[in-house]
Parts: structure tokens; C-alpha cells; sequence
């Protein structure tokens, strides 16, 4: 089912932290996303860490709309985002992607069908 979302906003920062920096780092974004996750603007929020670079993590967050994400990038928590930033070995990848429509296994589906 394809759904229109005029005014979702998707969030990811992706950093390279050290080794030995990891488990702080880690122990800070788990904080923030529990709370971020409890957010009534917050629609998910999931932590990753890199299979292919064991240094990677990841911090992926989707927003109803984006005067929900200007309020958590504004708010103290997200301080708590930027000191994980720090700990970083070069500056982070951050995407912030407005998402119109988003559909589902209907478009596997559609593809896999015989023409």
C-alpha cells in the first residue's frame, strides 16, 4: 500500500568512532534514543552499528513532521547527540530527506510479476 506523507522527515547521522571510544559513545546514543523514541513527533528511532566497519554507527530517526525535528535538534537531548559527534574520527555523514510517499512489498510484488 503506497501512502503519502507530505511532511515526514527522515534524519540519519552516520560517525566513525574509535575503538576505544565506542561503549561511551554507545551508552550516549542508546540514552538519547530512548528517550527520542518516546517523543509524540518521534515516529522511530533505531541505533545501528556497522557490520562492514566495526567503527560505525549509526543514529536513524523519522519525524511526523519537521517542526518536530527542528524542536529535538534544538532541544538538550540532542546536545547529547553532538558530544557523541565529537568522539567521532572524522566528521559525520548527516542526511535529513523529506519523504513525500513511501510504499511497501506491493512494489516487490508488481515487480516480480509476470508482464
Amino acid at each position: 500500500m503506497t501512502q503519502k506523507h507530505p511532511h515526514r522527515i527522515r534524519s540519519t547521522i552516520r560517525m566513525l568512532v574509535p575503538l576505544i571510544m565506542q561503549s561511551e559513545a554507545l551508552q550516549i546514543l542508546e540514552s538519547v534514543r530512548a528517550q527520542t523514541q518516546s517523543d509524540s513527533g518521534c515516529i522511530h528511532c533505531v541505533l545501528y552499528r556497522g557490520v562492514d566497519d566495526v567503527r560505525a554507527i549509526m543514529l536513524d530517526e523519522l519525524w511526523a513532521e519537521e517542526d518536530n525535528l527542528i524542536r529535538h535538534l534544538r532541544s538538550e537531548l540532542f546536545k547529547r547527540v553532538l558530544l557523541a559527534i565529537e568522539m567521532a574520527e572524522e566528521p559525520p555523514e548527516v542526511r535529513f530527506e523529506k519523504i513525500k510517499q513511501t510504499s511497501g512489498i506491493e512494489i516487490i510484488k508488481k515487480a516480480r510479476m509476470p508482464h
